[in-house]
């Protein structure tokens, strides 16, 4: 059955990334996608969709050929503060001797860069098509797109996102956490300076993040909060917007003088009960598991999957063994129970408004603030650096 080793279904950042990796590894590689992306840029003159990277990540993407040469920007700080009080988080790159600590990188960017890589390399088959069926046989797995297209391979990953056709094909049981809450996203213009400063308050009702752009006064904002809030602020004028979220981040940046197009999608924590659900078959990235996006860890979790990933198959003669994928379904799940039961604890952790809760937070925040070595090393574990690493 197999024209294929691998077949990778979803050739956004993650399943691109993978596919190339694989490819870079020596397998004979098919990766499967609706249609190629396109650029994109919104009023303020940058992609609405955007990207938090750590340095783990943007190594790992960059040894795969894909790095874009615009719509992105180092931040070297990060400031978090909370709605009811006077205790502050200060991560400043310089304190774990680097020059940045991630990246903002615009979505479409990095998927044009991503497409280019995977269109010139050698062992990869870029095929185009929506996906209609799978069928997993004995000897492989073959996947029918529209048009009567049948591709074809010995082991497939499934990147797919978070509605992902492969996990509802295969049937593969969900768990959710209620969460409640959806995002607003935009991308504002402001009167001063972002500072290389990733910015977020914790408000009752949500996180507010203001993250730095390749422009010094613009920001990609992303906004949790409940639904109906969110249908207040997407029917208010600009002006009237404005004036809301400058208030909500108390006017850090000075005045909020401009917004893009505002979107919204609901928030949802899920995530697999088995990411190797068949012999022949992986889930990673969102296909895997989602998570609130306030840490912008979604994505780093996903190629965090694609490096666990690479480290079991490389070498490897074959890959539908299933005793291959015991360890890393393992670890990769108890990851992805550990991140979604961090982000609803914080989220339950600042939406207590009881003045006592309040006092025990700020305390809490100034005391983590002043242990240098234990910040420092969740810095470097965040960033996905090895102690003491550069």
């Amino acid at each position: 059955m197999s024209d294929h080793q691998v077949l990778v279904v979803g050739a956004g950042l993650v399943g691109a990334t993978c596919a190339l990796a694989l490819a870079d590894a020596g397998f004979e590689v098919a990766i499967v996608d609706r249609s190629e992306p396109q650029r994109n840029r919104g009023a303020l003159g940058i992609d609405i969709r955007n990207v938090a990277l750590s340095p783990a990540s943007a190594a790992l993407l960059d040894s795969v050929g894909i790095w874009p040469d615009e719509g992105l920007a180092s931040y070297e700080r990060m400031y978090v503060w909370e709605q009811w009080g006077s205790s502050a988080l200060d991560f400043r790159a310089a304190e774990v001797g680097r020059t940045e600590l991630g990246w903002l990188v615009e979505a479409s960017a990095l998927a044009v860069s991503a497409w280019q890589a995977l269109r010139t390399h050698p062992r990869v088959a870029v095929y185009l098509g929506e996906l209609e069926a799978l069928d997993e046989a004995a000897d492989g797995i073959a996947l029918e797109l529209a048009g009567d297209t049948v591709v074809a391979g010995e082991f497939l990953i499934a990147a797919d996102g978070a509605r992902s056709f492969v996990r509802r094909a295969l049937d593969v049981p969900v768990r959710t956490l209620a969460v409640d809450q959806v995002a607003l996203a935009t991308v504002v213009r402001t009167a001063a300076p972002h500072e290389d400063t990733a910015w977020q308050r914790f408000l009752t009702d949500g996180p507010l993040a203001f993250l730095p752009a390749p422009d010094p006064h613009v920001c990609s904002i992303v906004w949790s909060q409940s639904a109906g809030k969110a249908e207040r602020r997407l029917a208010m004028d600009d002006a009237a917007f404005c004036a809301e979220i400058g208030h909500a981040i108390e006017h850090r940046l000075g005045a909020v003088v401009a917004v893009d197009q505002r979107l919204s999608f609901p928030l949802v924590q899920q995530r697999v009960e088995q990411c190797v659900p068949t012999p022949r078959v992986v889930l990673i990235g969102d296909a895997m598991r989602t998570i609130h996006p306030l840490a912008g860890l979604g994505v780093n979790l996903g190629l965090e999957d694609v490096q666990a990933l690479l480290d079991v198959a490389r070498g490897q003669p074959a890959l539908a063994e299933p005793a291959l994928w015991a360890r890393f379904a393992r670890q990769r799940q108890a990851r992805s129970e550990l991140m979604m039961q961090i982000m609803a604890n914080l989220q339950r952790l600042f939406g207590q408004t009881n003045p006592l809760m309040t006092l025990l937070r700020n305390v809490g925040v100034q005391t983590f603030n002043s242990l240098d070595m234990v910040k420092h090393q969740i810095m470097r574990e965040a960033m996905g650096l090895q102690a003491g690493g550069t």
